[in-house]
């Protein structure tokens, strides 16, 4: 057996960096047509030029996706460069950080609305796909507290949620919806990397809750992504999945 997803079209919300960018290069070196959007420019290229070196169709597109316009406008754009949508995958984040009225904005925004969104503009291609599967991409803070990001933690609680209503209402469809929550993930400029130097008595507070010594790697997070999107998780709808490392467990 293997992740046979050579031929899927796939729409990654959020695609240009971080863990969005790992799982667009996944699908790309998988064999699949892979489609991304974001707002910076510079990161969008770059990544769509290392999704092209693997062979198959790489398209980007800028979009703001707190704005309803902008996704409405890239989601068929994606679609026809594709030729149809078989996997979207949802993976923006506001980092909505704080407990003040700018972070609640971003995140509902960001987190959760887009997902919503997205999903509503995809669906009438994901229907005519081929094996549909819709991955919104959570938190490990979701799924407890969050005390340090409560808009943050509460989007991301609400996009599980999503993730079951979503898995419930499009069965009949043929569609499967599942959501990955990651735990800590670093990697060159993101969130964690910033805080090694910026805030290392947080940065060593979440390792030393990390029963391997590290924090994980979008590659990680990718990997259990590309699993939900192929023919071995034909079965798989409804599921929260995290990919964390066992965080929390550390002895």
């Amino acid at each position: 057996m293997n992740l046979d997803v050579r031929g899927k079209r796939v729409v990654v919300a959020g695609g240009s960096r971080g863990i969005g960018r790992a799982i667009a290069l996944a699908f790309s070196e998988s064999g699949a047509n892979v489609s991304i959007c974001a707002r910076g420019a510079a990161a969008l290229e770059a990544t769509r030029v290392r999704m092209a070196a693997f062979g198959g169709i790489a398209h980007a597109a800028s979009c703001d996706l707190s704005n309803e316009a902008s996704i409405a406008a890239y989601i068929p754009q994606a679609a026809a460069a594709l030729s149809g949508i078989d996997v979207l995958v949802n993976n923006a984040t506001g980092y909505g950080m704080s407990d003040d009225e700018a972070s609640w904005e971003a995140s509902l925004s960001v987190d959760l609305l887009a997902a919503v969104r997205a999903s509503r503009e995809a669906l009438p291609f994901l229907e005519q796909g081929r094996n549909s599967t819709i991955i919104n991409i959570a938190s490990g803070s979701g799924l407890n507290p969050s005390p340090r990001a409560p808009a943050y933690g509460a989007a991301k609680a609400a996009v599980i949620h999503l993730t079951r209503t979503q898995a419930a209402t499009l069965a009949m469809m043929g569609i499967r919806v599942n959501c990955v929550a990651p735990g800590s993930i670093e990697f060159p400029g993101g969130f964690w990397d910033v805080r090694k130097t910026g805030e290392p008595a947080l940065y060593n507070t979440v390792l030393a809750s990390m029963p391997a010594g590290r924090l994980g790697y979008p590659e990680e997070v990718a990997s259990v992504v590309l699993f939900l999107a192929s023919p071995l998780a034909n079965w798989v709808t409804a599921q929260v999945i995290g990919v964390n490392g066992g965080q929390g467990f550390a002895r």
